[in-house]
């Protein structure tokens, strides 16, 4: 009995054998051939590097044609060729070479345990400047960030124009992959990059690999931005009522309700004098309240008294009258006794000698 996920995994250092004549010794029926443009910039490369790309290509019985007058390079199955996947290699290697990655590189594609991937960015983002500042948080200070992503997805990466070339092991493009593309959507690469480090060491135990990781790897909350200011006046919407509104009093009825709608005209005009004395009166007074705010006196602040000096301590008098007899007697510059005698035993010394 053979445990399931046994199976299911890949057992280490495994490599699938490479595809011969053998495998195929009558070759392909029909010529395949495959053509891509590059940019005037990388004409003088190519033009330097094409030997090299036709000798590679050679070993593996495919032509290769360099058109500089419409700039295009074109491969193309021989005769002899029995690999029939190796157009596609091909192709991918040319298409690399447009896109700005060195041969050195780009060779490797020919190679069994080895794929590439063309990221398109350019469509991802709505406006060029947030594109060119989300490209570059891609590349990090210095090129560390993109660095770090190829140390651990086993991967070279190559950010040029609208376009992210990758070339690499399957399991690691799949993860460059989602990188680039959540870098896009305004995720920053630097917690992808802390998830692949977890995943590493997690790997390299034996027990973990049929285990869930989950508890393992962070959860990166999204936080979010600052608050709408919420406006100073809502307007909050009244509960509907089928009624209308009853209807405003007029300026009659309000004054039948008064009273003022009996009075005569006199009278009338008499209140609203009245009224507009009593407005005028209450204007006046608080003019006149402002300007006498300008002769009230600012209020003192309280004097604070000062301590006597404490008697508790005595001053004793004897004492210092002590030490100004002892110094009257003493002449300036006079040595202390016991110098004296120190000096005058060396004075004698200096007599025997």
């Amino acid at each position: 009995t053979v445990d399931e996920s046994e199976l299911l995994t890949v057992p280490d250092g495994w490599k699938e054998p490479a595809f011969t004549r053998e495998d195929n010794p009558k070759g392909l029926l029909e010529e395949s051939s495959f053509a891509t443009l590059f940019p005037k910039y990388r004409e003088a490369y190519l033009k330097e590097c094409w030997p090299l790309v036709r000798k590679a290509l050679a070993e593996h019985y495919v032509n290769a044609e360099l058109d500089l007058i419409e700039g295009s390079m074109t491969v193309a199955t021989t005769k002899k060729t029995f690999d029939p996947y190796v157009i596609i290699r091909a192709r991918d290697l040319i298409k690399l070479l447009a896109r700005s990655v060195p041969f050195e590189q780009a060779v490797r594609i020919l190679q069994d345990d080895v794929a590439c991937d063309i990221i398109k960015i350019g469509s991802l983002v709505r406006k060029r400047e947030t594109f060119i500042k989300r490209r570059a948080r891609l590349l990090g200070p210095k090129g560390s960030t993109l660095k770090a992503l190829e140390l651990l997805t086993n991967c070279y990466i190559m950010v040029q124009g609208n376009t992210v070339s990758a070339l690499g092991p399957f399991s690691g493009l799949k993860e460059v992959r989602k990188v680039v593309l959540d870098t896009m959507k305004n995720i920053h690469p630097i917690y992808n990059i802390k998830t692949l480090m977890i995943k590493r060491e997690l790997a390299k135990d034996p027990e973990l690999r049929t285990q869930s990781w989950e508890r393992f790897l962070p959860k990166f909350k999204r936080k979010n931005l600052k608050k709408r200011k919420e406006p100073k006046k809502k307007n909050t919407k009244k509960e509907y009522t089928p009624f209308p509104p009853p209807q405003p009093e007029s300026q009659i009825d309000k004054e039948l309700a008064s009273g003022e709608y009996f009075l005569k005209k006199r009278q009338k005009k008499r209140k609203q004098m009245e009224e507009i004395k009593a407005k005028q009166a209450d204007a006046i007074k608080r003019r006149q309240e402002e300007r006498n705010k300008a002769f009230i006196p600012p209020k003192e602040k309280p004097v604070v008294k000062t301590k006597k000096a404490s008697t508790e301590k005595k001053i004793d008098i004897e004492a210092i009258k002590e030490k100004v007899k002892n110094a009257k007697k003493k002449k300036l510059g006079a040595l202390h006794e016991e110098e004296v005698k120190l000096k005058m035993a060396a004075d004698e010394k200096k007599k025997k000698k």
